[in-house]
């Protein structure tokens, strides 16, 4: 099984003038312990759950740049882009753009998005959901024609939010045949189907129970438009606080997820600015959680 190390906040010791040097050593440090995968939120506010809006908070897609010249090998990605924030077309044109300057490193992290109070307060349209569910296939589809073969696609699109006329892409992403994209969320009607008709991985909220459910209504997608299912990567978002949790716990933790065909489970740290917590990670549950064989499910 696959580990990522997600970075929520940005409220670390020194302050502001401090970022920097702390998520460049957080990324070297993750990246050296091994694990597989970094990544950032999309949004301009912190959010519910983590801090009050006012805490610190970057852009996801610069972040990822920066992150990326200070890692060699984990992949990086947005958990999980608001496709209101860009333009269709910008949205394949910075995943390519990561994806070449970190060697095919590069994760097309999306979804329909959700928080209204950093839309409103920077002055975002904030379509209604069914609105934005449409903006999110018609994105996808866009992303799809940039990355076929060659330097894209030469034809036009013509979409009830989206119109582009040359869907060119150069240069062309390493990665092939593209970036994995991957659609967050577990609605089962809108976003699943979506999963299985245009996306390489799916990240879905809750514990093993609700993951079952989940997994078997992706499946039921997957089967409907003759996508084999298990080219989906299954992905779970998790949180680890070594202070209440001890190593061995968060190991028989993700074992269970893994029972129930988690492949990549995707975590937050608390207090990740310390690095020896990620060190600790590094010697104490990596290699027992990365041993770990998901169970496949048929």
């Amino acid at each position: 099984m696959k580990l990522g190390l997600q970075i929520p906040s940005f409220s670390w010791p020194g302050g502001d003038a401090a970022i920097g040097p702390t998520l460049a050593s957080i990324a070297e440090t993750a990246d050296a312990v091994g694990f597989d995968s970094l990544w950032v939120m999309d949004h301009f506010f912190q959010i519910r759950g983590v801090g009050p809006a006012e805490q610190p908070m970057l852009e996801g897609w610069t972040a990822l740049g920066y992150m990326a010249a200070h890692s060699k090998t984990a992949t990086l990605g947005l958990m999980v882009g608001g496709v209101h924030y860009r333009q269709a077309g910008l949205w394949a044109k910075a995943a390519t753009t990561l994806d070449v300057l970190s060697g095919g490193r590069a994760y097309l992290g999306i979804g329909a998005a959700w928080n209204e109070e950093e839309s409103h307060g920077l002055g975002f349209p904030m379509p209604p959901l069914g609105v934005r569910f449409e903006m999110l296939e018609e994105t996808l589809q866009i992303c799809h024609a940039m990355w076929q073969g060659g330097r894209g696609s030469e034809a036009a699109f013509e979409g009830k939010h989206y119109q582009a006329a040359r869907l060119l892409n150069s240069p062309q992403a390493i990665s092939k045949p593209h970036p994995k994209i991957l659609i967050g969320g577990g609605g089962e009607q809108k976003t699943l189907r979506l999963v299985a008709k245009y996306a390489d991985a799916s990240n879905v909220f809750g514990g093993p129970d609700q993951l079952t459910h989940k997994f078997s209504v992706l499946r039921e997608r997957c089967a409907e438009v003759g996508r084999p299912f298990e080219e989906i990567e299954r992905t779970n978002l998790q949180t680890v606080d070594l202070g209440r949790e001890s190593p061995a716990q968060v190991v028989e933790r993700f074992g269970r997820l893994a029972g129930v065909g988690v492949q990549h489970v995707i975590f937050n740290l608390v207090n990740a600015w310390d690095v020896a917590n990620i060190e600790t990670v590094g010697r104490e549950i990596l290699p027992a959680v990365q041993a770990m064989e998901p169970r496949a499910i048929g």
